[in-house]
């Protein structure tokens, strides 16, 4: 379900503690002009832009089930510099969100300056929001880096160029669904060998002070066979204490995920590899996710795919269409296999 109109009044509307997750990327600080008289995103200071969101996701924590789950993904800004620049249409359909092309400009949006806040300064955006949802009550879980190997090129030649965004885990309790399992990545090739070690065979090295024997590596539950043979979980001594190890590992909090433009015009998406995990380990099978700010529904088609329930919220009536369009063919795609 795709809602068109202001997040703040459609959140209104939901019922509390009826939702089980939400992933969404809001607009960025004055990068952007989707066009509406309402958006969030071209507030006069950073603290307007922060309380303005801070708001929404005031009713995404009411509507979020105990156990529900926030990913955020938030993006800095500089103040600006007055080079480049675009107006609406092409500020925010031929641009990524992300980067500083065409922003920040007196030819577009004007750029943000203060006392504080000199030209050329980065503003600081994501930690001065996960900050503020921490003081509003929310559980502030992790940092997760966003490694883009294909960024958008940058000309500066007096820093370098930006290559990644954050993804903020929060939680409305200390105790909220997360399945770890369901995105757990594959062991290392060079953890697998050194579990494939021969103890029994190895002559080991001198170790000043040990009287058993020279130290050799740590012996799997195995005693030297194949890790690859066996099935069920293996474990390790450290300390005194065991370790369970398994096939996979937990997964990682730096995410290399490339960008991926969308043919319907509107650059500032996410990549759907992107979203998969937070889809997976954020929101059991039948849950119902949100995006208040949905843009083109990435979101939505992620669920779709992988049978979780969609409320998309998207102010622009231009993307809610690219939204319904994306929902219907993933849905036809899904039908013919």
């Amino acid at each position: 379900m795709i809602y068109n109109g202001d997040c703040r009044e459609i959140l209104k509307t939901i019922e509390t503690e009826t939702i089980n997750c939400c992933i969404t990327s809001p607009p960025y600080y004055r990068l952007r002009d989707y066009g509406e008289d309402k958006q969030i995103g071209l507030e006069n200071t950073p603290e307007k832009y922060i309380e303005q969101l801070a708001d929404v996701f005031d009713e995404i924590k009411r509507v979020l089930k105990a156990d529900g789950t926030l990913w955020l993904n938030i993006g800095d800004s500089y103040a600006g510099s007055g080079k480049g620049g675009a107006n609406y249409p092409d500020n925010a359909m031929y641009y990524k969100q992300g980067t500083n092309t065409g922003s920040l400009t007196e030819k577009g949006i004007r750029p943000y300056r203060s006392e504080v806040i000199k030209p050329k300064d980065m503003i600081g955006i994501p930690w001065m929001l996960a900050f503020e949802l921490r003081r509003r009550g929310w559980y502030l879980r992790q940092d997760i880096i966003w490694s883009k190997p294909n960024p958008m090129p940058e000309s500066v030649k007096d820093r370098c160029t930006k290559s990644h965004e954050y993804i903020f885990l929060l939680s409305k309790s200390d105790h909220y669904y997360f399945d770890a399992e369901a995105i757990a990545e594959p062991v290392a090739d060079s953890t697998l060998r050194r579990l494939n070690q021969n103890i029994d065979g190895q002559n080991g090295s001198f170790a000043y002070g040990k009287t058993n024997g020279n130290m050799k590596a740590v012996a799997s539950r195995y005693g030297g066979k194949k890790y690859t043979e066996h099935k069920e979980d293996f474990f390790r001594t450290k300390s005194g204490k065991m370790y369970e190890y398994r096939a996979k590992r937990n997964k990682r909090d730096v995410w290399t995920v490339s960008t991926k433009a969308y043919k319907g015009a509107h650059f500032a998406t996410f990549p759907e590899d992107l979203i998969e995990p937070c889809v997976l380990a954020g929101c059991p099978k039948a849950g119902i996710i949100i995006d208040p700010f949905a843009g083109t529904s990435t979101t939505g088609v992620v669920c779709k795919r992988y049978g979780r329930e969609f409320i998309g919220i998207e102010i622009n009536k231009e993307y809610c269409t690219m939204g319904i369009d994306r929902m219907k063919n993933i849905q036809m795609k899904m039908e013919l296999r």
